[in-house]
């Protein structure tokens, strides 16, 4: 929590507690939630936080490089409190979103450096299936 009110901070941010709860929520959580799974989750303990306010807030972490955006698909946002870059595999039938713990492409930006002359900033890397529960269902 240190680092996010430091980064706050460092960056003219007001540290409320309406953006800590968002953080923490996150934080706490491994399903990689969208805005308003974090919203839901935040409304019965702070009922005036807004939709809007979590959006934002998201908006900030993921500029001040505190949080990653997973596009799920189109305009779908997922959000990831694990900041470096790290591959995901997304169903495409729940749109379940998960870390592939193994990380057998860690130096596949440094390659794409030698290849193209890039200089890579970030990088991300989704794998789309189906997960095993949908599998099993179909």
């Amino acid at each position: 929590m240190n680092k996010l009110i430091e980064k706050l901070k460092d960056n003219d941010c007001k540290v409320t507690l309406q953006r800590i709860a968002i953080y923490e929520t996150l934080k706490d959580s491994n399903s990689h939630p969208n805005a308003e799974t974090i919203h839901k989750e935040l409304s019965p303990k702070y009922p005036t936080i807004s939709l809007a306010t979590v959006y934002k807030s998201l908006e900030l972490f993921v500029s001040l490089g505190l949080i990653q955006a997973i596009n799920v698909e189109e305009n779908s946002f997922r959000y990831d409190w694990k900041y470096k870059s790290h591959p995901h595999l997304i169903c495409s039938a729940c749109k379940k979103v998960e870390d592939l713990e193994i990380h057998p492409f860690s130096n596949l930006s440094h390659e794409a450096e030698i290849l193209t002359g890039y200089s890579i900033e970030k990088q991300q890397l989704n794998f789309y299936g189906s997960c095993p529960d949908c599998i099993e269902t179909s």
